[in-house]
């Protein structure tokens, strides 16, 4: 008797859950917001305590400053008056005119009184601002201290560091909060781009592997001097064929390589890198009748030289192919300006217009409709030469020439 097949299973449930467990008393948690809640209230308590214990100071000297008796009775049986602090009064005076006198003085006395208190009040006070401040810059540089540790990992993996990270320990606030939940992304990531690198590989050595032993294949059966006509002819299509099936796939996967950031970095010089791109297209340039020149100066760059040495090769080759027939040439310059290391490269050619110089860089394209038929590449040229120059911190933008053709700049961090 047949048994009935056991119902599939449930799939696993992921083991990752971005939300985070309930706490179970969430208004104890130490918050960011509570945190310096108390901390400025606290140093506003402090710095209010220290005002007021000053003026209180201040105020007890003035008052015993103001209380200083005026004037004093000198003398025996006649009465004299002698007075330090009011001059005004004197024993020649009538009684109203002393009682008047003896007002003002007091009224004097007192306003210098509450004059120091309050200039000697703002000098204190401003001096407590400053410390407040100051205070209050060194605590919350303390308390966002973990935010620039963010910060500095997030800048190590903009540079393709993925195995960098942030490892906050503390309290359970919103930063470790931030900071955990980006561990989290970061090993995802680095788990994602370790299949890529490694779907690369494999697909490198898939599609290379057939390609090769069909081009083998095919160049033995040419080489048979008996072979018909007909036959060798149809063999050196399909070998042509094969060729660019190679380009195409090499061009590929250096484009897949290259959209990320280069991590080993030596110093190149942009100088040599153009000048064995010219040496490797000085053939096809003499064949064409397309003169190259230029001045190549020094540049050095931190990158990796296989890569630059792609950018070169593809941007002189392109100047080269899509060029006029009689009379054309193509300037190769590198410089350095304003801390950039720039590779120039500049041709005569067909009048290219504005709006078609965006498209260029896309895979495939060409001018116009013009895409994988035509027999001067397979379109990944200017396409892997961005990637490269953008996995290298740098740009490349390309201007149309007056009179036709274009001008290529590469500029590259030093």
């Amino acid at each position: 008797m047949a048994t009935t097949p056991a119902p599939p299973k449930a799939p696993p449930k992921p083991t990752w859950d971005p939300r985070r467990p309930q706490q179970p008393f969430p208004w104890l948690r130490p918050t960011i917001r509570i945190r310096l809640t108390l901390l400025y209230g606290g140093m506003f308590l402090i710095a209010g305590i220290l005002l007021l214990s000053i003026i209180y100071l201040l105020a007890a000297q003035a008052l015993n400053t103001g209380s200083d008796p005026l004037f004093k009775i000198a003398g025996g049986t006649d009465i004299k008056v002698n007075s330090e602090n009011c001059p005004a009064v004197n024993v020649n005076q009538r009684l109203d005119e002393f009682n008047a006198a003896i007002s003002n003085c007091i009224d004097h006395q007192r306003q210098v009184a509450l004059d120091n208190l309050l200039s000697r009040s703002l000098l204190a006070l401003l001096g407590l601002a400053v410390i407040a401040f100051a205070f209050g810059y060194a605590m919350a540089g303390r308390v966002l201290a973990p935010l620039g540790r963010i910060t500095r990992t997030a800048r190590s993996v903009a540079g393709s560091d993925l195995s960098r990270r942030i490892e906050l320990d503390g309290p359970d606030d919103e930063f470790k909060e931030l900071a955990d939940t980006f561990d989290d992304m970061l090993e995802r990531l680095q788990r994602a781009f370790t299949a890529q690198q490694r779907f690369v590989g494999n697909a490198s050595h898939e599609l290379r592997t057939p390609l090769a032993i069909n081009r083998t294949l095919l160049e033995v059966h040419l080489s048979d001097p008996g072979a018909p006509m007909e036959l060798q002819q149809l063999g050196k299509t399909l070998l042509a064929t094969n060729e660019r099936s190679e380009q195409l796939v090499e061009g590929l996967l250096l484009l897949a390589r290259s959209d990320n950031q280069i991590i080993e970095r030596k110093p190149v010089d942009l100088a040599e890198v153009a000048s064995q791109a010219v040496d490797q297209v000085r053939g096809e340039a003499d064949a064409k009748g397309v003169e190259i020149r230029g001045e190549q100066a020094a540049a050095v760059v931190q990158g990796n030289g296989v890569l630059l040495e792609r950018i070169a090769l593809n941007l002189v080759q392109n100047a080269v192919r899509y060029n006029v027939a009689d009379g054309g040439w193509v300037e190769v310059v590198t410089r350095v300006r304003h801390g950039q290391a720039i590779l120039t490269v500049s041709n005569t050619g067909p009048v290219v217009p504005a709006y078609e110089v965006d498209n260029l860089f896309e895979p495939f394209r060409r001018l116009r409709t013009e895409r994988t038929g035509s027999d001067k590449g397979v379109g990944l040229g200017l396409s892997i030469a961005r990637s490269v120059a953008r996995a290298h911190g740098g740009h490349i933008v390309a201007e149309p020439r007056e009179g036709g053709g274009l001008v290529m700049r590469v500029a590259l961090p030093i």
